[in-house]
This record gives C-alpha cells, sequence and structure tokens, in this order.
C-alpha cells in the first residue's frame, strides 16, 4: 500500500469513527453493518429501534458481532424522555422529581438501576443527565429534565446520577455544556441566545458541569446555544473557547465531547450539518451525533466526505481528527472492559420497584379531596416538546382506570371550551390534568372555570409546578413519566 493510500484508509476511518448516526428500522440495516467493519465506532438509537428488550438485546448483539466494541448510544433520561419504553411510558421519574425528593442516594439508585436495564439490553453509552441548571421557568426545551433551578442542588445530582449510571457499566453523557437552562427557544427548531454575564455563568451553569467532571462523567454533550460571555459569534458547539479553552483547559474534562444533534435547526439551519460537523471537531468536539432526523447511509458518507476533505483542504488539522477518533476508542474500550466484566462476574441484582417509590416520594399535595367514586381524567395537552417526542403517552388516565374500573377520559388541545369538557364529564368528578400550565394560559382559563364550575375538581400538574395550586386536591408530580402517573393516580383513587 502507497502512502498516500495508507494516509486516505486512516483518514477515512477516523471520519467514520467520530460519526454517531442513526438508522431506521428495528434490526440493524446492511449498510450500518458494513461501514461498522469499516470503521464506525458508535451508534444512536431512537425509540424507531425500540419495541422490547428482548428486540433491543437482539439488536445490540448484532451490532456487537459486527464490532465488539461498538458505543451503542441511546437518549434515556428516564421520566418524559425515553426511549427504552417510547410506546409505554419510562418506569422512572425525571430528573425533576428526583431534585424535589433531594436524596442523592435515592438519584444514584434510580440511575444505576436505569443503568443496569440499559446494560442487559446492550446499551453502553447514554446522553444523560442533563445538567442544565432551569432558571429560566418559561424555558420551552428543559423543564422537568433539570433536576431543579437551584445550582447546587442540580451539581450535587448531576454527580450523583453520574455515579449511579456508571456503576452499571453504562458511560454516562452530562449534557449540555455550557448549560441550556437560561433559554427562551428550542435549539431543535433556532438558535437560543444567553445572555448572562461570565460570573453568571460561572456560579450557575457551570457548577453542574464541575460536579460531573469530578464525578468522572465519561462523555459531556455540548449545547446548540449562543452565550456572548464566552463567545460572541460561534453556539457552543462550534467554539474553540467553550469546547477546548473552557471545558477542557479550565474544567480540566479530558473525556469524551459529542455534540447534540447536528440536524437540530439551531445549527443545520444556520451552518449546514457538513460545515458544522467540520468546526465543531475544530473547536474540540470528539463525536458528532446526527441521526435523529437524518437516519441514512448518505447522511453518513456525506459527513465522512466533507470531514476527509476539511482535513486535506487545511480547515481541520489532521492531528485534531485523529485525537478525537482515539478519544471515541477510549471510551469503546473501556465499554468493552466494563461488559466483560459484568459477564464475568456474578449477575448483579436489580431494584425494580424503585422508580415508583421515587415518583411516589417526589409527589406534592395541596389540599384534600373527598372520595371522587367515578371520575373523568380530562388532559389538557399542550404541544409536545420535540425533545420529548408525542409517540410516548402520558397522564394519569390510564394508571387511574386501572385502579378504578370505569374511569372515563378525554383528551383536549387548545381551543377547547370549558363547556365541552364540562359536558363529557357529566355528573363525574372531573379529574384535570396538565402539563406546563403556566406556559399556556388557555390551561389557566379552563382549569380556572373547571374550579369554578365543580369545587371537588382535582387538579394533576404534571409538568414544572409554577401556577398556584387549584382544586379540592392538586397533585404536582414534577414529571410525566408512566410511574408519575401510577402515584398520582394511587392518591386520587384512595382519597
Amino acid at each position: 500500500m502507497t502512502v498516500l493510500a495508507h494516509r486516505t484508509d486512516t483518514l477515512t476511518r477516523d471520519a467514520l469513527a467520530v460519526l454517531q448516526p442513526g438508522f431506521e428500522g428495528t434490526t440493524a440495516p446492511a449498510w450500518l453493518l458494513r461501514r461498522l467493519g469499516e470503521g464506525l465506532h458508535a451508534v444512536g438509537l431512537f425509540g424507531r429501534n425500540i419495541a422490547t428488550p428482548g428486540q433491543l438485546g437482539r439488536l445490540t448483539a448484532q451490532l456487537r458481532a459486527e464490532r465488539d466494541d461498538v458505543l451503542v448510544a441511546i437518549d434515556e433520561e428516564g421520566g418524559d424522555v425515553t426511549r427504552l419504553e417510547v410506546r409505554d411510558g419510562s418506569s422512572f421519574p425525571g430528573n425533576l422529581a428526583l431534585g424535589t425528593v433531594d436524596d442523592t442516594g435515592l438519584t444514584r439508585d434510580v440511575a444505576r438501576e436505569l443503568g443496569r436495564r440499559l446494560a442487559a439490553c446492550g446499551v453502553n453509552l447514554n446522553w444523560a443527565p442533563s445538567a442544565d441548571v432551569n432558571s429560566n421557568p418559561d424555558n420551552p426545551v428543559i423543564g422537568v429534565r433539570s433536576f431543579g433551578a437551584d445550582t447546587h442542588l442540580a451539581a450535587r445530582h448531576t454527580a450523583a446520577y453520574v455515579e449511579g449510571l456508571q456503576a452499571a457499566g453504562v458511560a454516562a453523557c452530562t449534557k449540555h455544556f455550557p448549560g441550556h437552562g437560561d433559554t427562551n427557544v428550542d435549539s431543535h427548531l433556532a438558535l437560543p441566545r444567553i445572555d448572562a454575564d461570565l460570573d453568571t455563568l460561572t456560579a450557575r451553569e457551570l457548577v453542574p458541569f464541575r460536579a460531573a467532571v469530578a464525578a468522572g462523567t465519561k462523555a459531556v454533550m455540548s449545547a446548540h446555544i449562543l452565550v456572548p460571555a464566552l463567545d460572541p459569534t460561534r453556539p457552543a458547539t462550534l467554539s474553540p473557547r467553550v469546547l477546548t479553552d473552557l471545558l477542557r483547559k479550565e474544567l480540566g474534562y479530558q473525556g469524551l465531547i459529542v455534540t447534540d444533534g447536528m440536524e437540530m435547526n439551531a445549527i443545520a439551519g444556520t451552518y449546514g450539518i457538513e460545515r458544522g460537523s467540520v468546526l465543531a471537531l475544530a473547536a474540540g468536539a470528539d463525536a458528532i451525533c446526527v441521526g435523529g432526523g437524518l437516519a441514512d447511509e448518505a447522511t453518513v458518507l456525506r459527513l465522512r466526505d466533507a470531514l476527509v476533505a476539511a482535513v486535506r483542504e487545511g480547515a481541520l488539522p489532521e492531528e485534531r481528527l485523529a485525537d478525537a477518533a482515539a478519544r471515541v476508542r477510549d471510551l469503546a474500550e473501556w465499554t468493552r472492559a466494563r461488559r466483560a466484566a459484568a459477564l464475568s462476574g456474578a449477575p448483579e441484582g436489580g431494584a425494580p420497584d424503585i422508580g415508583l417509590t421515587a415518583a411516589r416520594r417526589a409527589l406534592v399535595l395541596t389540599g384534600r379531596a373527598s372520595a371522587v367514586g367515578t371520575p373523568y381524567v380530562a388532559t389538557l395537552a399542550p404541544r409536545p416538546n420535540i425533545a420529548v417526542g408525542d409517540e410516548t403517552p402520558w397522564g394519569v388516565a390510564a394508571e387511574l382506570a386501572a385502579l378504578l374500573p370505569g374511569t372515563a377520559s378525554g383528551v383536549f388541545h387548545e381551543g377547547v371550551g370549558v363547556g365541552e369538557v364540562l359536558a363529557a364529564a357529566g355528573e363525574r368528578t372531573v379529574v384535570a390534568v396538565v402539563r406546563d400550565a403556566h406556559r399556556h394560559p388557555w390551561m389557566t382559563e379552563v382549569l380556572d372555570a373547571l374550579v369554578a364550575a365543580g369545587p371537588d375538581t382535582v387538579v394533576v400538574e404534571m409538568g414544572l409546578p409554577r401556577a398556584e395550586p387549584r382544586g379540592a386536591l392538586h397533585i404536582a408530580t414534577h414529571g410525566a413519566s408512566r410511574v408519575c402517573g401510577r402515584a398520582a393516580a394511587e392518591v386520587i383513587a384512595g382519597a
């Protein structure tokens, strides 16, 4: 092989190694297996790829048969954002519920059990936890995905989550650096901007990430946000000042830096995914996450070729690409070693009920209700958060129907009149279920009218509980996962 051919082969393999693509279907397509053989080192899984734990285990075994050290990544935060249980809702409450309980031992145990279930299915990299401090209650994309608005609470629970997840042999990917909590724009749609000064960022946003680094997080995910105090021109994912100067040098982080999804409009709509990927690697990122919306071989080849061309044209140093690929391979080796140790050791027992236990502890009740008889559950549903998706069920209707046979229910959207809800409810006690009512004036209007018409109305807030409690009984679940709905249903059924 000539020197030029060897260099080309090395560049191609390194360019493939830094990609984390997705795909369609519940089995690995032939093109993906072929690219794994050529140097691709990671695959991202989404809800579309998962039907059952058994099927997921077979899928990851199929990938691992082609490359034993493949990084199989997933966006499994628990709570509202679940891929493992996308069709039924998560068996775990999310970050806000855990932060509300404020028991770091519980957070560590929940994360360990979640990690155990992921590892059992062959997943070894989790794009979680969210370390964002939810300082803006109107944030449209973080909300209950954050441990809370208190910086130090978020920091201690971020560290506990990282420790628990990695104790199960699953690498944590702490996100969204340098902090997505003070935004009012969803980066899936546009480029958010945080105008906080450097002192505020240091004392608020960066504290949980310092805790994650100290806890040994194996990966950190960058945010597609513009923070002028750090870099007035480049979003964090593309900024050497943020990824290299701040994260690498000031915070001392030496693990894998992963980008958020490059097909998100904050990057794709401003720089394009090819140029954005080159700039991200040049800035200090090591792995390019793409596949949530673009899940085909053509995307992988476009990005591979763009990175190789950038090296040849001098836009991306060859050493930087090689360093990024080496970090990917180092993490892959860590996960393989942890998996081998787990397979050779005694099987670990799990804690299957810990999610429901945590959800019960996270409930905050205001008021008292008498027995509800046969209730009518009116779910006032907002447009879904893109990160959460619209395919995962939420609410209390199904869980309450399992406890109180005969429970009726309906889902209502913006534009509904209270008369329509009351007509559907008839003589039944109304259980009104909302999500972030403070962000949706129409929900507040309908809730006020329902409470005025029926003083025995029960209100369940499954988002961020910012609005004044209302109803005979107000239940704040601090998340909308299945177990949060179950915990609320138990209270209503036993009221």
